[in-house]
């Protein structure tokens, strides 16, 4: 395909030439040779209309391939084998990602609810009424709860008691009553002991606090007032005749590091001159948070957002560099793959499309000169082969070489001057058939040219 094409421009040319060239003498002559040539122009005009319309139909499909290939230029690319490589590795990737991000969830939560305690601890005091064995202050309402392992070392307290009485005489009588309340831990026993202590005994006191409390005191006058106003809502259930009372007993208090400085119980004793009545009697414990724990604690979107990142960041990392050190190890070497794999025959490469229609190569054409004849009175086309190119070329450089001599000055001895120019008037001409036996003759020519030029220097030692 590439020779036609490249053999049908050629034609174009010299027919255009041809038709450059007779144009002054068309021009010149009668009408007789123009009524003679219009049998000519008719052929010429109808192989040049042959041609353009060869022209195009070569024109609309290379148009047609190249479409063809463009629109299956984006297939082939998704289709690829670097391109399911890159699915492959997008895959892996977008499936470790979100492997190790809900890993980066679970260990936020994990960090979370061990470094940050609970806000509040509320228990409820169930009081006895009686005297203890070990109770100096024999009478008094007393009662103990246990916290477990609500509290945290190293974390700031605040304990307070709340009491639900109501408003009876003697409550109303008692006035002021002291609270006595302390954080208790559980100690282990002594290995020395020779019978079980009491477990009064084995308990620690951590903290110890005492506060007062009194009900809101309420003239006659005032109390006969607005217990008619809320006469109703006594009568439907909705409101009562009592009082909450709340005391703070520690602020801020904090437990250094250790289980055993950790309370694990409170006990309260209730001191008051009158026999005291109680709906229920609870105390509150809530943390003081500051730093790292208060931000966790009151913007916890922006703390897992930040830390859930820096859990993925650095597994992420440690995940690409174990897999740096697997594929290392477990990899075989591409250098000692390719030495032990036999070495595969070489493949023939064909020529791309540009290099197939490329009219300046003359490497698949023949080694003699060819000439074709054209259609009406046009010149033939002549093609020169490589052996004739290689001759010129030979030439070309003998010449030059003539030229240098004779710049030069030198002339060669009269004996080879004759045998030379007897061998360059000896008529030998190339066959045509694609020999060279004229190119080995010049070989020798020359060779013996050169050894003319230095044969009257003297020898070196």
């Amino acid at each position: 395909m590439s020779r036609r094409i490249y053999i049908s421009q050629l034609g174009e040319e010299s027919r255009r030439r041809a038709r450059e060239a007779r144009l002054p003498f068309e021009a010149a002559s009668g009408g007789k040779e123009a009524n003679k040539n219009d049998g000519s122009n008719y052929f010429d005009n109808e192989h040049q209309f042959q041609d353009d319309l060869m022209e195009i139909i070569q024109q609309g499909r290379a148009a047609i391939r190249k479409t063809y290939e463009t629109a299956l230029v984006p297939f082939h690319a998704a289709v690829s084998k670097p391109a399911q490589k890159a699915y492959l590795g997008t895959f892996l990737f977008a499936t470790a990602s979100l492997f190790l991000l809900g890993l980066s969830t679970i260990a936020y939560a994990l960090f979370y609810f061990n470094f940050v305690p609970q806000v509040s601890v509320e228990r409820i005091i169930h009081l006895q009424f009686g005297a203890e064995a070990d109770e100096i202050r024999e009478g008094h309402p007393h009662g103990t709860a246990t916290l477990d392992a609500s509290l945290t070392a190293l974390q700031p307290y605040d304990v307070s008691l709340f009491l639900h009485l109501p408003r009876t005489p003697n409550n109303q009588a008692a006035g002021n009553f002291m609270l006595d309340l302390s954080l208790l831990s559980l100690a282990k026993p002594p290995s020395t002991a020779e019978k079980p202590l009491p477990e009064s005994a084995l308990k620690q006191r951590l903290a110890h606090s005492r506060r007062q409390a009194i009900l809101t005191y309420a003239s006659p006058i005032i109390d006969t007032a607005s217990t008619l106003t809320g006469l109703p809502w006594y009568v439907l259930g909705w409101k009562t005749e009592s009082e909450v009372v709340q005391v703070s007993m520690f602020d801020g208090v904090e437990f250094p590091k250790g289980w055993a400085n950790v309370p694990q119980e409170v006990k309260l004793v209730v001191e008051a001159d009158e026999k005291m009545q109680f709906y229920e009697v609870g105390v509150r414990i809530f943390a003081k948070f500051g730093g790292l724990r208060w931000i966790m604690y009151h913007h916890r979107i922006l703390s897992y957002v930040i830390f859930t990142s820096m859990f993925w960041s650095s597994s992420m990392v440690s995940a690409l560099v174990a897999w740096l050190v697997l594929s290392s190890y477990l990899v075989p070497n591409s250098t000692a793959l390719k030495e032990r794999q036999p070495a595969s025959p070489q493949i023939k490469t064909e020529p791309s499309e540009s290099e197939k229609y490329d009219p300046s190569m003359t490497e698949g054409l023949s080694d003699t000169s060819r000439t074709f004849p054209m259609f009406g009175r046009h010149l033939p086309l002549h093609f020169t082969g490589r052996e004739e190119t290689a001759r010129r070329e030979s030439d070309k450089r003998v010449k030059q070489e003539d030229e240098v001599i004779q710049s030069a000055g030198i002339q060669p001895l009269t004996a080879e001057a004759d045998e030379y120019e007897g061998i360059e008037t000896s008529g030998f001409r190339d066959s045509g058939i694609g020999t060279s036996l004229d190119e080995g003759q010049r070989a020798r020519v020359q060779r013996r040219k050169k050894s003319s030029l230095f044969a009257g220097l003297p020898e070196e030692d």
